[in-house]
């Protein structure tokens, strides 16, 4: 994911071993559950390094964050030059698909009540064999105000791991395999889905190297994301801070890649 420090976080994500651990935060090996959720990454060098994580959303378009976008762009990687894999394991043999990388033209001019953190991977080829995930409705979290306290969410992503909350920093392993963890509802505010991640209920989360990806709402059999991880607690153990996509801003952005329900 993650945080306002999120881009040297992106950065330090590079192409690592796999740890021998079972979770993103607190979660499970992804075991093929969730195809259309990849990994956004560059080439440096010669060496194919995984730095964020996000969905595909149509054939050819891959939904992810804007700070990814922009922490690519400090290391001088150009926009045309991104890659996407949605192999289960990132590796230098992966399959890699060539494409552009669109930011919201607006990340980082409205404050902190919406950074309109969110990205377009326009892919050079359609991707066949994987559903793309399903688009929300105008204002659906809006709508279901009164009972996301019931629901379940699921975070997808390819990040770093944690597997116990007691050794703060020092619990966050490296990974490059995609895994998926169960999450509830904290606070909804008019651009941010909060959701918990505290292992003491069975919730997990994300941490670094799985902005952009996908929550969904609903269990692991979801298919309908309606926000994507953005941010949290520097260690993560408490807290997602998620970006919406079911509003005015999102869809005003996304509607240009893609047709929304």
């Amino acid at each position: 994911m993650r945080r306002t420090v999120i881009v040297l976080a992106i950065i330090a994500a590079l192409i690592l071993p796999v740890a021998p651990a079972s979770a993103i935060v607190y979660g499970e090996f992804d075991n093929g559950q969730h195809p259309n959720t990849g990994a956004y990454v560059i080439n440096l060098e010669g060496e194919f390094r995984r730095i964020c994580s996000g969905t595909l959303i149509d054939s050819d378009t891959f939904l992810t964050a804007a700070h990814c976008v922009f922490g690519a762009d400090r290391r001088g990687v150009p926009r045309d030059e991104t890659f996407v894999t949605f192999d289960e394991i990132v590796s230098q043999n992966s399959k890699f698909l060539s494409g552009t990388a669109i930011p919201d033209p607006r990340f980082g001019t409205g404050g902190a009540s919406d950074t309109n953190d969110i990205a377009v991977i326009e892919l050079d080829r359609a991707v066949r064999g994987i559903t793309p995930a399903q688009l929300p409705t105008a204002g659906l979290l809006d709508e279901m105000k009164s009972s996301l306290r019931d629901q379940t969410f699921t975070a997808v992503g390819y990040g770093t791991i944690r597997e116990t909350k007691k050794t703060g920093p020092h619990g966050i392993l490296p990974n490059l395999r995609r895994r998926k963890a169960l999450q509830s509802f904290q606070s909804l505010t008019d651009a941010w889905l909060t959701l918990k991640m505290n292992q003491a209920t069975g919730d997990g989360g994300t941490c670094f190297g799985d902005s952009g990806g996908p929550h969904f709402l609903g269990g692991y059999e979801s298919n309908l994301i309606v926000s994507l991880t953005v941010t949290g607690d520097a260690v993560c153990v408490a807290t997602d801070k998620t970006y919406r996509i079911d509003t005015p801003p999102a869809r005003e952005f996304l509607a240009d890649f893609v047709a929304l329900p």
